[in-house]
This record gives structure tokens, C-alpha cells and sequence, in this order.
């Protein structure tokens, strides 16, 4: 991608007005280089000031670089359209899912309740002292989404330090091509499972991460599941967060490590909306109504049977939710990044401008100069 230097460049330009970085480029992948840009810092600038005889660059590749910067700028301003699009699509997806789960929900309730009483035994709920930890790492397939990416793979590595602190073994399941590509160039780090996750995460999918995750907790390789993921908050914050995932609660609550759960009942839900123009969040916290069973109501098949099948579609479900969190704070993350980008663009297009209109003044006045002065000479 030629020219989207102007997002990442960090140049001193005319008055010495700094451009901001983009953390999320690098200068090596937009094919950014000083020289191209005729290295219009500030020291040169002051040595044009003191000695007009200096060319700080031709006004040929002044017009090519302001041109590039256009371009870039057009390539950013795309990019940033698209990742929104894409946001509204994940919001759509979430909220397709929503009355599968609200159901869930219910019949989990209401079965747990009649249950109370027993001493029930279901591998999911099963609690054993905890020797080894699986943890699911949730990364993106792309990068140009500024530090989503190393947010939660910092995240990963706390984790990781904690639990060797506390002499407890863990194996990590990697989720995303970013997340793969780390894990396999560290070695030391033991990694059970690489998987890729895709650009719009299904039930499929999701089904197929969890008859892994399944398996190792029912052969007890791993005591504990723990999901790392991102969880968008907004289109500026998004927040790593780790939760429990095995053993699950018979209620169907979500745990975070340190034990606090939320009821499933209680679930969040958020809205891409535009506000003066602009592009906002609205995150509301959603209350599914539980109500109880008719009375006459029998089941066919004993509860705890029940249960045990609608488990595992719960543990489905809460991975399924997590993938979409987590695809949305990535394309959130792209959206502001790219926006970040297009304003350096324009940045760096105006100072850019200021430069040329000074050489295309001064080169003029020089001409003229030596018109006069070879007037003055014949005369």
C-alpha cells in the first residue's frame, strides 16, 4: 500500500510543528522513508533560514508527496468506513443471537430450580482442585487496529506470570492469526491448540472450540478454563477481561477469576448510533425475564439430564458472544486507528503545502532577482 506514510510519520515540518504518531503503523510497513520526503525536518528548515543557496527538496517531489498524502488519505478514510459497516454487522450479529440465549436462560433457571434440593454430579459444573489452567486467548486475524492486538496478548502474559507464581500449570488455546503467530514464536510457551477464527465468527465455529475446550476439562488435562478476550465498551475503549468458562455454574452465571459472577440473566447489550454527526456507542444492561414453570408441568426426561445437555449449548453460546466482543472491539479498534491516520493525513498535507508554497516564493523572487539585476547590468 503505497503512500500511507502519513499516518505514521512522527516528521518535524516548516515551523517545527510535530506530527502525531500512529501507533498502529509502522514506518516499515507503509514504505515510509526520510529521504522520500527529502527530509524536510526542522534542522533543515533553520539552515534554509540562515542560507537561501540550501534545497531542501525540488518542487517536483514536493507535488508527488502532496499528492501521495491525498491518496493516503482517501485509502484511511475508506478503511474507517468499512471497519464501521463492519461493527454495525457484529452489533446485528449479537442481537440475532439474543432469543436463542434469552431461551437458554429460562429453561436453565427453571430447571436449576428444581434441582436445588439434589446432589447433582455434571462434568461441566464438576469442581476439582485446580493443577493445570486452560487459557483461550481471543487475538484478531489483522493488524492496523493500533494496540488491540497487544493489549490482550499483555493481558495473556500477567496471566501466564500469576499462575507460575502460584505453581500451577497452564496450556494455552490460541484463537486468531495474530494471536498463532506469537504463541509459535515463543516455544517455551506450551500452546494445546492453534485456531483461526475468521471474519465473522459462527455457531459452527464456536461449537468447534468448545468440543475442544470440552474434552480437555472431562479427561481433567486441565482443572480450569479461562477466556481472554476484549470486551468493547465503546469505539474508544475497549477492556480486556478474563472469565471462567469451565467449571460452569448450574445457574449459568459468568465468573471472572476472582470469582465474582454476573447472573446470565443479566446481559449487555450495545448500540452503533450517530450522535451530531458523529459516530457513538450506546451500551444498555438488558434483564431477561425468568418466569417459573407452569406447575403441571413434567418433564419427559429427568432434569438432570436436561441439564446436561443444555450446558454444553450454554458454554456454545458464551463463546460465541465472546468471538463477537471480541470482533467488534477489533473493528472499533481499526475504525479509530484509520481516523487517527486520516487526520495525521491531512496534517502532514498541510504542512507539506506550506513548505512548497515557500521554495515555489522563494524560487520565483530569485528568478526575478536576476532579471533585475541583468536589467541593471545591460542598462
Amino acid at each position: 500500500m503505497v503512500g500511507v506514510s502519513a499516518a505514521a510519520s512522527g516528521l518535524q515540518i516548516a515551523s517545527g510543528s510535530k506530527i502525531a504518531s500512529f501507533d498502529g503503523l509502522s514506518s516499515r510497513s507503509l514504505a515510509l522513508r526520510k529521504t522520500e520526503v527529502c527530509d524536510l525536518s526542522s534542522e533543515l528548515e533553520s539552515k534554509v533560514g540562515k542560507s537561501r543557496s540550501v534545497t531542501v527538496c525540488s518542487l517536483k517531489d514536493l507535488r508527488d508527496r502532496i499528492e501521495t498524502v491525498k491518496n493516503t488519505q482517501k485509502i484511511t478514510d475508506a478503511m474507517k468506513l468499512v471497519a464501521a459497516a463492519k461493527v454495525r454487522r457484529a452489533q446485528e450479529a449479537v442481537v440475532n443471537g439474543r432469543p436463542f440465549s434469552e431461551n437458554l436462560v429460562k429453561v436453565l433457571f427453571n430447571v436449576n430450580s428444581q434441582l436445588q434440593t439434589e446432589d447433582i454430579d455434571i462434568p461441566l459444573t464438576q469442581i476439582r482442585p485446580v493443577k493445570k489452567v486452560a487459557l483461550v486467548v481471543c487475538t484478531g486475524d489483522r493488524g492496523l487496529c493500533g494496540g488491540f492486538n497487544n493489549y490482550i496478548l499483555k493481558k495473556a502474559e500477567a496471566r501466564m506470570k500469576e499462575l507460575r507464581a502460584l505453581g500451577v500449570a497452564y496450556t494455552i488455546v490460541s484463537i486468531g492469526k495474530k494471536g498463532n503467530s506469537y504463541f509459535k514464536r515463543r516455544p517455551e510457551i506450551p500452546v494445546d491448540k492453534f485456531i483461526d477464527a475468521g471474519n465473522s465468527p459462527t455457531s459452527k465455529e464456536a461449537q468447534a472450540i468448545a468440543d475442544e475446550l470440552f474434552a480437555l476439562f472431562v479427561s481433567e488435562e486441565v482443572d480450569k478454563v479461562e477466556l481472554l478476550y476484549t470486551k468493547f465498551v465503546s469505539l474508544i475503549k475497549s477492556d480486556p477481561v478474563i472469565h471462567t468458562l469451565l467449571p460452569l455454574s448450574p445457574q449459568g452465571e459468568v465468573c471472572d477469576i476472582n470469582g465474582t459472577c454476573l447472573d446470565a440473566a443479566d446481559d449487555e447489550l450495545f448500540r452503533l448510533s450517530t450522535k451530531d454527526g458523529k459516530f457513538s456507542v450506546e451500551r444498555e444492561t438488558v434483564r431477561t425475564e425468568t418466569p417459573a414453570f407452569s406447575g403441571v408441568l413434567q418433564f419427559e426426561q429427568e432434569p438432570v439430564q436436561i441439564l446436561d445437555a443444555l450446558l454444553p449449548l450454554y458454554l456454545n453460546s458464551q463463546l460465541l458472544r465472546a468471538l463477537q466482543e471480541s470482533l467488534a472491539s477489533e473493528l472499533a479498534a481499526r475504525m479509530n486507528a484509520m481516523n487517527n491516520a486520516s487526520d495525521n493525513a491531512a496534517d502532514l498535507k498541510k504542512n507539506l503545502s506550506i513548505v512548497y508554497n515557500r521554495q515555489r516564493q522563494a524560487k520565483i523572487t530569485g528568478e526575478i532577482l536576476e532579471i533585475v539585476a541583468g536589467a541593471n547590468a545591460s542598462g
